[in-house]
This record gives C-alpha cells, structure tokens and sequence, in this order.
C-alpha cells in the first residue's frame, strides 16, 4: 500500500523495517505486489542484482514502463498472481516480498471501484477480469452475502446490511461505489471523530471476495516457501488482523513452534522448520513513518528466513482461514 505526496508519489510502507532487516539485499528478489513500484526500486537501489516486479494488475505494468528503462535487465516484469510466484520466477530466488491489499493507486482511480469515498462503478476487480463487486452485490443470495460481510470484513452488523443490500436492489441494481457505502452507512450508527468510515469493513470484505485474496495469501506463501533458496528472506506487509493472522499462522508453523488456530482448537504437532522467524512479535510503523504516511497505521510486517527444511503444502487448519463457500449468483 502506498500513499501520494508531492516529492515522492508513492511511498512503500515499512520499506524501511524491511531493508534494515533483511540486508544485504543482494541476488535476485520478487516482489509479488508491484504495484506502484516502490519496493522493486527500493530493492534495486539497495543493491539486489534483479528483481522480478509481479503484479495481476494490468495497469501496474503498464505503468512501470514510465520508471523502468533505467533499470534494463536489472527488472523483469510479470503480469501473475503472486499464488503462483514460484512458477512466476523460474528459478529459486533471494528474497520475496509481499504488499497485500489495495494499493492507494488503485483506491485513488474511482473507476476501479475500489473506494466508498470516491464515486465509481462498482468493481473492485485487481486483475480487471472475472467476477465484479457490481455482480456479487446484485446476484448473490441474502445469506451468503452476510456471510462475506461477516467472515471477510469482521462485520458485526452483516445481516442488516445485507437485508438491506437486498432490499434495495429490488428497486433498482446497485452499480456505483457511493449508492452502496450510502445503503451500509444506513445501517450503522454516525462515526464519532477518529472512527473509520462505516462503509469501510464491508468494502473490505466485498474486495477480499472478490479477489480470492485469503486463497490467494495462503497460495503465495505456500509458493513463496518453495521459491526461496536456503537463507533467502520473506518479507509480507498485510493491512488487516485477519491477514496478519494467517502470515504469523503460517510462518509460525513454517518455523517448527506448532500453534493453533484458535484456544479451542487442539495444538498442531510442530514441523520440520521451514523458516527461522525475525523478529517474533512482528513490526509496525513508527512514528515518523505514521507522521509521513497515516495510512501506515495499521501495517503490520512479518519476516523469516528461508532454511533448508522441504517445501510442502501447509495444514490450512491450522491457519484459521474463515469457511466461507461463495453461493453462485442467483
């Protein structure tokens, strides 16, 4: 995620964290968010011999070609999802890092539909292809659109919003960004001052939907294990409690040290290590990033380092992922 000033357009997210951490910064690395290009040219400036820029995003690459000839073959880009970042790179690699979310570029473009503050067509689509925002608001069933609400966006208030959702597409389809923030912030009690927009957790829930983002997530680092030659670094920036979860789920797991997906759950046996973990608890932005970048806040950046352990497919129960099957649209 980035965000706009007048010196610097985009400002990766704990970019500093990450470099500090995980220098040298040396060989090859991929970053599977590209984005804007912040951490590639980052990554390159610090010092990487290559770094492959992966982005699903068509315009992310289209706009990478205003920044990248003075890199040459220093940058190779990929149109892909990051699920499939191993086979995206063809070869092991150095270092992997992952941005997940929207990024400011696209929530600042109100045709992508990414924003309930900007009015737009209601799309949300990252690879601009595939199922829309539009057609999951206006076909999906009552309940299963309480449950994206609920499960992907934390929503307490999911079922009145999608009785509401419901009620009003019978009158006619809800196509733009502002009619459905209006329909959920109908729904909520007025934000007192400092409060996030009450639109906000169902626009995150609508977009996790309809990217796939936790099947995607979990793929990705699944791939990224397999990419990494020993002692290459995994870098992961995620936005939300329920990603940061599913990464220190992951890793801690990857790391042979078990867990559990929730206090009720029976402990998961501990692994052959995978990863070593750098530093535990994680890290957040600190002051001067947050004074720089507000939108830095709820950050949260997760590292390991690749071993030598075999790369397999992890136990998704442990991971806590929601359980949510998507309903075709009626």
């Amino acid at each position: 995620m980035t965000n706009t000033t007048s010196d610097s357009p985009h400002i990766p997210v704990l970019l500093r964290p990450i470099l500090a951490h995980l220098a040298p910064i040396t060989g090859v690395w991929l970053d599977g968010t590209l984005g804007a290009g912040g951490y590639a040219r980052a990554l390159l400036d610090a010092g990487a011999d290559q770094v492959i820029g992966l982005d699903r995003d068509p315009l992310a690459l289209q706009m990478a070609e205003s920044w990248a000839a003075p890199y040459g073959d220093r940058l190779r880009l990929v149109a892909g999802n990051f699920a499939q970042l191993d086979a995206h790179a063809g070869g092991l690699v150095d270092g992997v890092v992952l941005d997940l979310g929207v990024s400011s570029m696209q929530l600042d473009q109100a045709e992508r539909g990414f924003s309930f503050a900007k009015d737009g067509p209601l799309d949300m689509r990252m690879s601009q292809s595939g199922l829309s925002a539009r057609d999951l608001v206006n076909d999906a069933e009552e309940e299963t659109l309480a449950d994206i609400l609920y499960h992907f966006g934390e929503e307490r208030a999911s079922r009145r919003i999608a009785r509401a959702i419901v009620r009003e597409r019978q009158d006619a389809p809800i196509e733009t960004t502002l009619r459905l923030s209006s329909i959920v912030s109908g729904c909520l009690p007025r934000p007192k001052p400092g409060q996030s927009h009450p639109a906000t957790r169902s626009f995150q829930a609508l977009r996790i939907a309809v990217n796939a983002e936790f099947d995607a997530l979990v793929a990705g680092l699944e791939a990224a294990e397999r990419a990494l030659k020993p002692g290459g670094k995994l870098a992961v920036v995620s936005f939300h409690s329920m990603e940061d979860r599913v990464v220190k789920r992951f890793l801690t797991a990857r790391a042979g040290q078990g867990g559990r997906a929730n206090r009720y759950a029976p402990e998961a046996p501990a692994e052959v290590p995978r990863f070593r973990l750098i530093e535990k608890r994680g890290v957040s932005a600190d002051d001067e990033e947050l004074a720089q970048n507000p939108r830095a806040r709820s950050a949260r950046l997760r590292m390991a380092e690749r071993l030598d352990g075999p790369a397999e497919p992890v136990d998704h129960q442990i991971l806590g992922l929601p359980r949510l099957i998507l309903n075709k649209p009626r």
